[in-house]
């Protein structure tokens, strides 16, 4: 086993702490590599204690030496992206859980508040999660509605030209109306978050948090083009999956059916798997509550991994995957990375 820097040593705490002493921060240069890893057990429980000699990492299939190691937690980095494009019924449980949403930080977290629906917003710029503005932010969205859930108007005085018999005005054919596809930017958003983030010190962990049925139609920015900003800047996306993305069948459906050009029915599994991040798909309140807590307990007690990659500076894509020799145990890391360009 190569020499190892553990900073500090010790295992997971049972709860995550708020003391500023208790963080570990962390300085990194452009070919020094952050894997943040976490560690389940067969029943979904974080697993602590474990050493660095419990793992192995791999970079585009060949063993790295493992140069840093630490189990203690980081302060976060957080930009919560919600979407108020979803339909109002699930809009309006996801407003009643935003008192728990703060809970879930510590004093010494940041925060930053983003929207969108057929465009993205920034509410709120990164602040401490304890912020009389943020949480007055917050209490602002509570007061927004969704789409409204019935059938889109295809007939009827709405939805048709001026008619004689039923047929339009200067024209012998009656007209097929489709109704137009709702655009939900949630590429755009996740890009406006990333890129903020990217400014931030390098020493926190960064994670995205979405509150979002998951639909993705009408960006500009691609999933691909997202993804490399993501990984370029050691960002994890984590998601709450409401309405019809917490319902299994309904999911399972739409993946089968995706057609291209068509937008996606749920992208925040893709942005989750290739980020090492997570997906809650919850339907009640207390189930979202928890998720809320899960997930930043989940981020921020992460082992951090790190190495000296040996590859020369590009911008081609690295693949990573790490392995840990419990084989009773499930890692969740990102399968890879963009390198940071030189000088950076």
């Amino acid at each position: 086993m190569p020499p190892v820097t553990t900073v500090p040593p010790g295992s997971v705490p049972a709860t995550p702490s708020n003391a500023r002493s208790d963080l570990t921060k962390i300085a990194v240069n452009v070919n020094f590599v952050l894997v943040p890893v976490t560690v389940k057990d067969g029943e979904g429980r974080l697993v602590g204690g474990l050493q660095a000699k419990d793992f192995r990492i791999l970079e585009d299939g060949v063993e790295q030496k493992l140069r840093f190691f630490t189990s203690d937690p980081l302060y976060l980095s957080a930009a919560i992206v919600v979407d108020v494009g979803m339909p109002d019924v699930a809009l309006q449980k996801v407003n009643t859980t935003y008192s728990a949403l703060l809970g879930a930080f510590g004093q010494y977290d940041e925060v930053g508040l983003y929207t969108y629906s057929i465009a993205s917003s920034r509410q709120s710029d990164f602040t401490a999660a304890v912020n009389p503005q943020l949480t007055a932010r917050l209490s602002q969205l509570k007061a927004v509605t969704g789409r409204n859930n019935g059938p889109p108007v295809t007939s009827g005085p709405l939805a048709s030209p001026p008619s004689v018999n039923g047929h339009p005005v200067d024209s012998p054919v009656q007209p097929v109306v489709t109704p137009p596809k709702e655009s939900h930017v949630l590429n755009d958003a996740v890009l406006m978050a990333a890129l903020d983030l990217s400014k931030l010190k390098r020493d926190r962990r960064k994670i995205i948090f979405i509150i979002s049925d998951g639909r993705e139609y009408g960006s500009n920015a691609s999933y691909r083009d997202v993804l490399k900003v993501l990984l370029s800047n050691d960002i994890i996306v984590y998601g709450l999956g409401v309405g019809s993305a917490a319902l299994p069948a309904y999911g399972k459906l739409q993946r089968l059916t995706h057609l291209p050009r068509m937008g996606y029915s749920d992208i925040l599994p893709k942005y989750a798997n290739a980020t090492g991040g997570e997906v809650f798909n919850e339907l009640t309140r207390q189930d979202m509550e928890r998720a809320y807590a899960q997930a930043m307990g989940d981020a921020r007690n992460q082992y951090t991994l790190g190495y000296t990659t040996r590859a020369t500076p590009s911008s081609r894509y690295r693949q990573i995957e790490v392995r840990v020799r419990r084989p009773d145990l499930s890692v969740t890391a990102k399968d890879g990375y963009y390198p940071l360009p030189p000088g950076r």
